[in-house]
């Protein structure tokens, strides 16, 4: 769906509601992913910003409401049209959800096996250039996860959510335990990898970092439902929420702006 001024909505959600327990954590929840733009979904513990990641990608199913993926309506999609959508975006997982058992280069080539019917040689040459392209060194393909750093993990897992070069990916927590260094490094690699591919970036985060340095724009999590979208600055300048105010006006706030130190702030 190509909206009047031009943007293309890749994925649009409608009235969702979503209860865990007896406890509703959504009540008519909406929220559209243009084409090309790095969405940040933040919010308070308990809103469910990775249950709705989980919804919009099939994972979990909700109690009310439509998502619609690449306009279509996921309640319609036959078993190999879900399979088709599957293979137009890619997941990254908290701490890169590696399969434990297989090495790098296998976990990479696990989607192309799912997906794609290749010969061995040329998907073990589509995993190199996936390595390559998220600045792991080609010896780090026959290590197994255990054999690799926090932040290496993360980069393997970033590989394989790129292994059938999708048109968006998901980022659960991209930066969640890295040291600063590493933190920003992996900011700088999504943003290149977002222009340079031309990716959709959504990302579930709570790195105010982040959020300053590659998100064009915010969804805030609140009252269960999106009670504002906007870009950082936007939600800086016009906060016209609670949590709003107290998330982007706070010191930690203006320290992630401005890029003074400390950096990294989490919260």
């Amino acid at each position: 769906m190509t909206l009047p001024d031009g943007r293309e909505v890749l994925i649009s959600v409608r009235g969702l509601a979503k209860s865990f327990g007896g406890y509703q954590i959504w009540d008519g929840l909406n929220l559209d992913v243009y084409r090309g733009e790095i969405l940040a979904i933040v919010g308070g513990s308990g809103q469910g910003k990775s249950v709705l990641l989980r919804v919009i990608t099939g994972l979990v199913k909700p109690d009310l409401g439509e998502v619609e993926l690449f306009g279509r309506n996921a309640k319609l999609l036959t078993p190999q049209d879900r399979v088709d959508i599957e293979s137009r975006w890619g997941i990254l997982f908290q701490d890169g959800a590696l399969f434990s058992s297989l090495t790098v280069l296998q976990n990479i080539q696990v989607p192309m096996r799912e997906h794609l019917e290749l010969p061995q040689t040329m998907m073990d040459d589509l995993a190199f250039l996936k390595l390559a392209m998220v600045g792991l060194p080609p010896e780090a393909a026959h290590k197994y996860p255990s054999e690799l750093s926090g932040g290496m993990r993360k980069r393997a897992g970033l590989a394989r959510a790129l292994a059938l070069d999708p048109e968006i990916v998901f980022l659960d927590e991209p930066t969640a335990g890295l040291d600063p260094i590493g933190a920003a490094d992996f900011d700088h690699l999504i943003h290149k990898l977002q222009q340079t591919l031309g990716l959709t970036v959504y990302m579930v985060t709570h790195d105010l970092d982040t959020i300053f340095t590659v998100c064009e724009r915010v969804a805030v999590l609140a009252d269960k439902r999106i009670v504002r979208t906007g870009s950082p600055i936007d939600l800086q300048r016009n906060p016209n929420h609670p949590w709003i105010q107290e998330y982007f006006c706070g010191e930690r706030a203006r320290a992630a702006q401005s890029g003074e130190q400390p950096r990294r702030l989490v919260v």
